[in-house]
């Protein structure tokens, strides 16, 4: 099982200071010392050049191995104490600032960072006084971050109104809070008690949070590794059949899927686990012309339903292309 971010992360700093101290120090000796394959070494090794003190391009770690021995080629340019830019320094202060006045971060959070803040400012000189000009302020998505992190602490359940874009509708459902975590955007993973299942919610689709006096009890669950993907499919979740043209190659390399066949015309028949196959169907409404549903046959009609609804909504017959200039039935508004 392939370790994630953290542990790699953990392994690769440890990795700087063992390579530091044994020059020339050879792949084998080294997995040993890790506990790891030397193929999974080499792969560390291929990161540490991109990583440095600066991000401007320059004191980057000069690594390299010959398969048998690694060798650090700068390893007293890198060891020099660090010295922030004026830049670096205004983006640490005006960060720092915005965070502490986040609702909701625990008073010995706020406090840590205010001193650390206070440090920084002493440092940075002239920088400290640019800073103080700028301020930021976070999306609304803060306060639901703050009550989310106090049910956490507190093992407090939550009621939730979330809009699910896989059904174009806002739900209300009860939630036992698991953690917090962020994938390009802020997530909460916990518990749900509408599905009773395990389900992930985004932040800034909460449309009204409140925290219960019910303790939260999630059932012991082992955390997801979330450093191949955000969506895991289970083996239980329903499958999903989507042939796509040579157009929609690009499919197989965003949805995780179990398996891709090759079709005589340069597309590939994708095979898709989801536990709401219905989200889909917005996938295929994304394609076109470039693909489609074929299984199960009730998503599929679904999807060509809410194609032809689309054509309607733009005056367009389904059947010749041709514009219609017939306005959009009411019945139909909002549906798509």
């Amino acid at each position: 099982m392939a370790a994630n971010a953290i542990d790699q992360t953990r392994r690769m700093l440890s990795l700087v200071t063992y390579l530091r101290e044994r020059p020339g120090a050879r792949v084998g000796d080294v997995a040993r010392a890790f506990g790891i394959t030397e193929d999974e070494l080499i792969a560390d090794l291929d990161v540490l050049p991109m990583c440095g003190t600066s991000f401007r391009g320059g004191d980057l770690l000069d690594i390299d191995t010959d398969g048998d021995h690694i060798w650090w080629h700068n390893p007293d340019d890198v060891a020099e104490p660090l010295r922030l830019a004026a830049d670096e320094a205004t983006a640490l202060l005006v960060a720092a600032r915005a965070v502490a006045t986040l609702p909701g971060l625990r008073e010995g959070d706020r406090d840590a960072l205010l001193r650390a803040t206070a440090k920084l400012e002493a440092a940075a000189g002239e920088a400290a006084g640019a800073s103080s000009r700028l301020s930021v302020t976070f999306e609304s998505e803060g306060g639901v971050f703050a009550d989310v992190d106090r049910a956490i602490s507190e093992r407090r359940r939550l009621w939730l109104r979330y809009y699910s874009p896989a059904r174009d509708e806002l739900t209300e459902r009860e939630v036992d809070p698991i953690r917090l975590f962020a994938v390009g955007h802020t997530y909460l993973e916990g518990w749900c008690r509408l599905s009773e299942a395990r389900r992930t919610f985004r932040l800034d689709r909460v449309a009204e949070i409140k925290l219960l006096d019910a303790p939260s009890a999630p059932p012991e669950l082992e955390l997801r590794d979330l450093s191949e993907a955000l969506v895991q499919p289970s083996a239980d979740d329903p499958e999903v059949v989507v042939e796509v043209g040579p157009a929609g190659r690009w499919v197989a390399e965003y949805y995780p899927h179990e398996g891709a066949e090759e079709l005589p015309d340069g597309g590939l028949r994708i095979t898709v686990r989801t536990p709401v196959p219905a989200s889909l169907r917005r996938l295929a409404l994304r394609l076109g012309r470039d693909g489609r549903i074929t299984a199960p046959v009730e998503l599929a009609q679904s999807a060509k339903l809410a194609a032809r609804r689309a054509l309607a909504a733009y005056g367009v017959d389904p059947e010749t292309g041709e514009g219609t200039g017939v306005p959009v039935p009411e019945q139909l508004s909002g549906q798509l």
